[in-house]
């Protein structure tokens, strides 16, 4: 059987409505807990930064990580500006941190940054990474930034990350095997 082509395969579809609703879809991928983090990056000598939780690393060798960021967002052309990004990923304490940069900020309450090659990073985080731009692709209403990390610090006590599932933020429970 010869391999499906994706141009032909996607052509196949165009126009079709799915038969879920844009808020099923985002329902049913709430499903898949995820750990939550802060993108950061710096354009003009200012700090930009945003919480988000489509993160993943992309391959070991080399060293290359992914970031999923809506063409809404404000931070979606700061990353094309600097050519380059921090990933802060959040540890469970760090639940303010969170509601800040995902626009809900508490009162009282700063966010700290520290550096890392230059870029900004989140004081307190679980783990930094610094990753240059490499690649930017269209996945529609997204677009998906892969970064070569140049630069990674973890703690290390290794605290308990801060999660998101259900749409609602969630802590690890230690499994007995």
């Amino acid at each position: 059987m010869p391999p499906i082509v994706p141009a032909s395969l996607a052509s196949a579809f165009e126009g079709v409505a799915p038969a879920f609703t844009a808020r099923e879809f985002r329902d049913a991928m709430g499903q898949f807990a995820t750990g939550v983090v802060v993108i950061s990056t710096e354009v003009d000598g200012d700090a930009h930064a945003m919480t988000a939780n489509a993160f993943m690393s992309g391959s070991l060798e080399p060293p290359l990580v992914l970031v999923s960021v809506a063409c809404t967002a404000r931070m979606h052309d700061k990353i094309r500006a600097a050519g380059q990004f921090g990933v802060s990923v959040l540890a469970q304490h760090q639940l303010q941190v969170s509601s800040h940069f995902a626009g809900r900020p508490v009162d009282g309450f700063a966010p700290e940054f520290d550096r890392l090659q230059g870029l900004p990073v989140i004081r307190g985080a679980a783990v930094h990474v610094a990753a240059a731009l490499e690649h930017a692709y269209p996945c529609g209403d997204h677009t998906l930034y892969v970064g070569r990390v140049l630069a990674l610090r973890g703690q290390a006590e290794k605290p308990p990350p801060l999660l998101y599932h259900g749409g609602r933020y969630a802590a690890a429970q230690p499994m007995a095997c």
